[in-house]
């Protein structure tokens, strides 16, 4: 899973403002669900980031900068069996 944000360099409409108009997730499927920063916010998902690009790049207008991984650190499972083995 990766962060993203949608950084628009002109706005077209007058509606979203420049600058960082979105912050998104792409998850290891591809889906990518996305954030508007804005004083009406909504949430939207896409199946792609090319989805993403192509509904909201305006030509270039907007572009995806991408955040680098997110890494949540190691998983820990805890297995109630493999205590009880170690406790006994």
């Amino acid at each position: 899973m990766r962060r993203f944000y949608l950084n628009r360099i002109i706005d077209e409409t007058g509606i979203s403002g420049t600058g960082r108009v979105t912050e998104g997730y792409e998850l290891s499927s591809g889906v990518c669900v996305m954030k508007w920063l804005s004083n009406t916010s909504s949430i939207a998902f896409y199946a792609n980031i090319d989805d993403v690009v192509t509904i909201h790049g305006h030509g270039g207008k907007t572009v995806v900068e991408w955040d680098g991984p997110v890494d949540y650190g190691p998983i820990w499972v805890y297995d109630p069996m493999l205590y009880l083995e170690q406790t006994s």
